[in-house]
């Protein structure tokens, strides 16, 4: 007997997708002006307003987008600000890996921290948008501005902001995270100079404020209320030469996804001999964490993460 082929959907299937996908991307359109508008006339004031909405901004976007989102564990960073830093919160780094556009809005909405993305990032339609206005830090491969952006970064951690780092580099297919380049830890473990070296014109953190360092672990493990297998993974994971706006088609046509963030237990930079041997233990915590959400542990039936590790 043949094995039977998979059933194509039928016109009625696909015509119900298709018009899931018209509401939510018509949402989206709707909402991200409103609410980058509103965030504009913020921008100006003091204090940490700005933040939290901004955290609103991608929050709403997650609904929009039907992507319910599991948080384990804690963050340690606080929304900051000027005031955080004078009453001794240190700044706080996260890194986590990626594999998908989407992993900014689900970061973003669960965490208060400014991102730092690639320069392209700032051209894209929409989350270009919502990422320029929530004051995104880009970075470029052109050397000659790699001085300035971490300067940018080290007075943002330094005057109360927290940032979000993807330490690969680049996106993977969500299969496997890939090495952690240890260039991103620079901001955390700043060169020490010798005592009759010439002074730097760089910017530094007050004593005691020295960045921690915290891994995140983020996997896409539900799909029409399904555990996601290796091969559904490329609804959601987007890399290499794909195409961003089929992707998105293809995404917003979908239902009931899930998102599951797992945050390990900070590192303090001063705990480590280089920068290198900083990234390599932050690398193998995410790595860790995100092989053990990819075996589809749901923490809400018992299983509970080594968060220290």
């Amino acid at each position: 007997m043949e094995p039977t082929a998979a059933r194509a959907p039928s016109v009625l299937t696909r015509r119900v997708e298709a018009l899931r996908a018209g509401i939510r991307l018509a949402g989206v359109v709707i909402w991200v002006p409103l609410s980058v508008g509103f965030e504009a006339l913020l921008l100006p004031i003091p204090g940490v307003l700005k933040i939290r909405w901004t955290r609103v901004i991608w929050g709403v976007l997650c609904k929009l987008l039907d992507l319910d989102i599991q948080v384990v564990g804690s963050p340690v960073g606080t929304v900051g600000g000027q005031k955080g830093r004078d009453r001794g919160e240190r700044p706080v780094i996260y890194v986590a890996n990626h594999s998908s556009w989407l992993d900014i809005p689900v970061l973003g909405t669960k965490i208060y921290s400014v991102f730092v993305a690639k320069g392209d990032i700032e051209r894209w339609p929409i989350m270009g948008l919502v990422s320029k206005i929530g004051r995104t830090i880009f970075v470029s491969r052109n050397r000659s501005t790699t001085g300035r952006e971490r300067d940018e970064m080290i007075t943002r951690l330094a005057t109360g902001d927290n940032l979000i780092l993807f330490p690969e580099g680049t996106s993977s297919d969500g299969s496997r995270v890939l090495p952690f380049m240890s260039t991103f830890f620079a901001i955390a473990k700043l060169p020490r100079l010798p005592k009759n070296a010439p002074p730097v014109d760089m910017p530094s953190y007050p004593p005691g404020l020295t960045p921690l360092i915290q891994p995140i672990s983020l996997v896409y493990d539900r799909l029409e209320g399904l555990p996601v297998t290796r091969t559904r993974r490329a609804i959601f994971a987007w890399y290499g030469d794909m195409d961003l706006g089929p992707h998105v088609w293809q995404f917003l046509k979908t239902r009931n996804k899930r998102a599951t963030v797992l945050l390990h237990a900070p590192l303090a930079p001063e705990d480590f001999p280089s920068r290198k041997a900083l990234a390599n233990a932050a690398w193998s915590a995410v790595a860790r964490g995100a092989a053990e959400l990819r075996q589809n542990r749901d923490t809400m039936t018992g299983w509970q993460p080594d968060l220290s590790r």
